[in-house]
């Protein structure tokens, strides 16, 4: 492609008019001009393209990673429920706690945080209400038992917490 059919108008009206000096450098000089604004143009484009390009590739990451947050959360509530069921004398139950919190350290320094639950007022961006009682002792909606643990990545909630709601 040459400069005719790229930039037809300025080329023919300026380039075959007269052979003197200062008309071809007017139409050499916005030939040039031109050429800049598309070599401006099409490193703008570029540039979108990378920041587009970057910010999909952050977006899948982190949507891989919750995912694999997701898979990791069943583990994390059985180590919780063996926890639970055998005697803390035991040595079994000092390795199965050592795994918890050595699994609660990566899975943090991932950025996952547990959300609170139990005493908070019921909120149904971080709640999941699975059971209800009547306590006059207590406010109301407010959050009295957890039954599993919800999560966080950053400001997204990875998984709601399966709680009891008073009132």
């Amino acid at each position: 492609m040459d400069d005719k059919e790229l930039y037809g108008e300025v080329a023919e009206e300026n380039v075959g008019e007269e052979a003197g000096g200062c008309d071809e450098l007017t139409a050499i000089t916005e030939l040039n001009a031109l050429y800049l604004d598309k070599i401006k143009q099409q490193a703008a484009e570029f540039e979108n393209y990378r920041n587009r390009t970057a910010k999909e590739m952050g977006q899948m990451y982190n949507k891989g990673l919750r995912e694999a947050i997701v898979a990791l959360l069943p583990v994390v509530d059985n180590l919780e429920r063996a926890l639970q069921n055998v005697d803390a004398a035991d040595g079994f139950a000092a390795g199965v706690l050592m795994i918890q919190n050595q699994l609660t350290t990566v899975l943090g320094g991932l950025g996952v945080a547990k959300i609170d639950a139990v005493g908070q007022q019921f909120d149904i961006r971080y709640h999941a209400a699975v059971s209800h009682i009547q306590d006059e002792g207590l406010d109301k909606n407010q959050v009295v038992e957890e039954l599993q643990a919800g999560y966080m990545h950053g400001d997204t909630v990875i998984r709601h917490s399966m709680v009891v709601v008073a009132n």
